[in-house]
Parts: structure tokens; C-alpha cells; sequence
């Protein structure tokens, strides 16, 4: 299959994000976005992982300062978790359990207690609400262990700003595809038009429109593993509260609520099961626990799973026309980065003549992405025993682990050990060893292996700690590191250096 025209159905930030990616990596090829006029952007607060910022300024090489500028993001270094038996631990983007103080003998997750709630230096930071080291000058000291919150409505409109730079086509139009050929023959508008390509990227969101409905390519459910089915968002405008540097993700009676922290507006939501909760029930407890919310609040319904296969003849699907999972690690943006950028790095690969090895390389890879998502939000269910509500006893007892539970067996045997990580765990895997060590260190999953640690080596450990929290409160909040690259009125006036 030769491909020259690639038509994107959806201009949501999968659709954008395509579309962008493949412009940017093969800017002779035609790429089209064709946006439907009756479907508007959803107004929500995204949660990203490291994977962002990297594909954006390093796979992409885009402007950080016009993201900055335009998008209005705030720092986020990872996510704190009000889960499990602790009153709260961080989880960081930094692999802080399988790093290993030079004085001693194992890595951290030996030495981890309740005392000192961090390893390294972001979990430090997020313990005392900072994000970045304050340099002589006042300015910021970037690093990249850091992702982003941001408004979707922001994303979307930095997205199109960046899709019309580099001559990426946006036609509105309702549409119905013509199936024909490799799959699509042509997407054609009411007035009859018809939009042709040779490669159609469906990222129409949960409709699925040509990968699901058109092509009816058969969705794998991971309701055996993640059971929850529907969530409520609402929010309030930030009045004199911290803007904090990472995400929460709380414990609910019956799911979990996750907290996301722009620089003007805070945006809230609780995730559920509706097999445990009514829609007005998970209401009232979500407004209970957030009396703040000001704005209206609204239900999502969504299933867990994805599609069998992701590319089908001349069809790719990106985003939520592919899969989804609940934003418990906020893999929803991640996820689209690595499907774009397999799907342009396998077209460049290939001089764009796609062939059938490659189309099922690529679906491997994208499957394996989504597996892999679904298996590390289990251990999350599985060992979380903060409430004791019918909702927290089925996940305890009835969450399928899949391939995580060899990972399970090892921990169980030999503690926080990360020695098998590369068995294990394949490389592909972004989470990694340390962050299934670092989720069943947190929700403190009994194991065998109790390594008694000697008076000298907590005495270096607590040295270590008392050192990362003692540079913690010298860093900077995200405010002052706002205001810090900033101008007059406001403009990002500093371009923004990521050492």
C-alpha cells in the first residue's frame, strides 16, 4: 500500500496529535483533518506523563515556549496517592525504587518507611509542594522528569495552531464512510463531497467510527481487571489554594476521584462502578467530599478495553477509537504519542509502502501498550485495602492481574527487588519494574524476603532523606516558577531550556 494522502477523522488532541506527528515526521505526504461541526471539544483537565514533553520538544522538535505560551499547562512531577494503607505516598516519573544510595548495599525500596515519604529528589519535591530547583539567577532549573496538566480546550487550540503551521489541511464536514478497497473507499460529506486517502487515521473518539463501526473489528473488554464504567467531573476556580505539583488520585467509596491542578481552575472527578453505585449516589458523595465544585456537574459513561487489531487495511485507529482505559495513570495523551509515533516512524521506515509484517508489528507493539496499561492499573485495585466498602472487596478479590501476576509472585518472594525487571517487565513496558515495586512497596504487599537493615544504614538513609528535604524547601512552587518565566502582561518571556 503506497501511501501519499493521509485523512485524520477528528480533531479532537488524538486527531491533532496525528496529524501533527505526521506532517512534522514526513512533511511530503498530504495529511487532511476532517472535523465534524456538531461534535465540540470536551472540556476537561488532562493529566500527562513524561511521555509528552518528549515526543512534543525532543520526537517533534516544537517551540516549548509557544506550548507554554498558548496552552497555559502547569508542572506536574507525578501523582500522590491517597490509596491503601498509608496516609499518602507519591509516585514520581523518576524510577526512585530500583535507584540505589552509593553507601549502600540495596536499592531504596529496602529502605523505604512511613518516616521519610520520599526516595529521591521529585518525591521530595512533591512532599514539600515544589517543582523545580531555584537557580542563582531566580530562574527556574528545568529538568525532564517532569509532564504536564493542562485544559483540553488549550491543548486542542495549541494543537490546530501547530497543524496549520505545517500545512496540515482542517475541512469541516459530517461525513459517513464508503467502505470499498483496502477498507475506506472515501469519507463522504452531506453535500456529497468526498474526501479520499490512502491511509484514513480514525480518531472520532469512543464512536469508533471506522475502525469499529465501519470495519466492526472486535473490542477485548478488561472488565475482568478494571471494573469501573462511568465517572463525574465537575470543578471551582482556584481561590487562594496551593497550585500543587502533581495530580491526586483519592480513594472513593466506590472507584476514586483525581484532582488536577491548573493554574485558574482546579478540576475534580470521581471514577465509579455502576454495578456498586447509582448515577445519583456517586453524585452526592462526589459533591459531599468537594463542596467547593461550582460548575455544573456532568457523567461520562466509557468502557475499558480495546479493539482486537488497530491498523485494518487503510485504517489506523489513534486515541480512544482504539482503546481506552480509566486516567488512573494518565495514559489517555501518552498512549496517542506512542500510536502516532510508531505509526510515522513505521511509514518512514518503510519509504511509505506499507506491507503486512509491518501492519502486524505495529499492531503487536499498540496492543502490548494498552495490556500493559490495563495490567499496572490492576495491582492498584487488587491491594487496595484503604476502605472496606462492597466496591474495594470485589476489586480485592475478583481483579484479574493477567501478566502482572508473575510479577506479583516475584515481589512476594523477594521483595522490592527489581533484579527481574528485564525479564519480567518488557522494555517496551513504560512503567517498568520500579513502578510495580513502587505501587506494592506503597499499598505494603506483604513479602518473604525481610532484609534487616543495620543501625549504620539507617542512619545513611535518614541522612539521605533529611538531605532531599532540606533541598526540596529551597526549590520553587509552581507559582513562583510561573511567574518566573513570565513578563509583563504576562507573557512567557524566558524560552524555556530543558537540561
Amino acid at each position: 500500500m503506497k501511501i501519499s494522502t493521509i485523512v485524520v477523522l477528528g480533531a479532537g488532541s488524538a486527531g491533532l496529535m496525528a496529524a501533527l506527528t505526521m506532517k512534522r515526521k514526513l512533511p511530503h505526504l498530504t495529511v487532511r483533518v476532517v472535523r465534524s461541526p456538531d461534535i465540540g471539544i470536551i472540556g476537561v483537565g488532562e493529566g500527562t506523563t513524561t511521555a509528552f514533553p518528549r515526543h512534543f520538544f525532543e520526537y517533534l522538535k516544537m517551540k516549548p515556549r509557544d506550548f507554554y505560551q498558548e496552552a497555559d499547562p502547569t508542572w506536574k512531577m507525578g501523582i500522590r496517592f491517597l490509596w491503601g494503607p498509608r496516609e499518602k505516598f507519591f509516585y514520581t516519573f523518576s524510577l526512585e525504587f530500583e535507584r540505589r544510595v552509593p553507601e549502600l548495599p540495596r536499592n531504596n525500596g529496602f529502605y523505604y518507611t512511613d518516616e521519610y515519604p520520599w526516595l529521591g529528589n521529585a518525591s521530595a519535591y512533591m512532599a514539600q509542594n515544589k517543582v523545580f530547583p531555584r537557580r542563582p539567577d531566580g530562574l527556574p532549573q528545568f529538568h525532564n522528569n517532569h509532564a504536564f496538566h493542562v485544559e483540553n480546550k488549550n491543548l486542542v487550540a495549541w494543537l490546530e495552531n501547530r497543524c496549520r503551521e505545517n500545512d496540515v489541511e482542517i475541512t469541516d464536514a459530517t461525513v459517513k464512510p464508503e467502505l470499498g478497497g483496502e477498507g475506506i473507499a472515501a469519507l463522504v460529506a452531506e453535500d456529497g463531497r468526498r474526501i479520499n486517502g490512502d491511509l484514513y487515521i480514525d480518531a472520532s473518539g469512543f464512536r469508533s467510527e471506522l475502525l469499529g463501526r465501519a470495519l466492526q473489528e472486535p473490542f477485548m473488554s478488561y472488565d475482568d481487571a478494571l471494573f469501573c464504567d462511568r465517572a463525574v467531573i465537575g470543578g471551582w476556580h482556584r481561590t487562594n489554594e496551593p497550585i500543587l505539583p502533581y495530580t491526586t488520585a483519592e480513594t472513593m467509596d466506590s472507584g476514586w476521584a483525581w484532582q488536577i491542578e491548573h493554574e485558574n481552575f482546579i478540576n475534580r472527578g470521581y471514577v465509579y462502578c455502576s454495578r456498586f453505585i447509582s448515577d445519583d449516589a456517586a453524585l452526592e458523595e462526589f459533591l459531599r467530599k468537594n463542596p467547593q465544585v461550582t460548575t455544573t456537574p456532568r457523567m461520562v459513561k466509557f468502557r475499558s478495553g480495546r479493539y482486537r487489531r488497530h491498523w485494518v487495511g487503510n485504517v489506523v485507529g489513534i486515541g480512544n477509537s482504539a482503546g481506552f482505559v480509566e486516567p488512573l495513570e494518565a495514559t489517555a495523551l501518552q498512549v496517542i504519542c506512542v500510536e502516532a509515533s510508531t505509526l510515522a516512524d513505521g511509514l518512514l521506515d518503510s519509504m511509505c509502502e506499507t506491507n503486512p509484517s509491518m501492519i502486524k508489528l505495529y499492531n503487536r507493539y499498540n496492543s502490548d501498550q494498552w495490556d500493559d496499561i490495563r495490567n499496572f492499573l490492576a495491582v492498584h485495585y487488587k491491594f487496595n485495602t484503604r476502605l472496606d466498602t462492597p466496591f474495594w472487596q470485589a476489586c480485592r478479590n475478583d481483579t484479574a492481574l493477567h501478566a502482572a501476576e508473575e510479577i506479583v509472585e516475584f515481589y512476594i518472594d523477594n521483595g522490592p527487588s527489581v533484579l527481574a525487571g528485564v525479564t519480567l517487565v518488557h522494555p517496551s513496558n513504560s512503567f517498568r519494574m520500579d513502578g510495580f515495586v513502587a505501587m506494592l512497596v506503597n499499598q505494603k504487599v506483604p513479602h518473604k524476603k525481610r532484609y534487616e537493615v543495620s543501625p549504620a544504614e539507617r542512619e545513611i538513609w535518614r541522612n539521605h532523606c533529611l538531605r532531599l528535604e532540606a533541598e526540596a524547601r529551597r526549590a520553587m512552587t509552581v507559582k513562583e516558577a510561573l511567574e518566573a518565566i513570565r513578563g509583563p502582561g504576562g507573557k512567557v518571556a524566558w524560552i524555556i531550556r530543558r537540561d
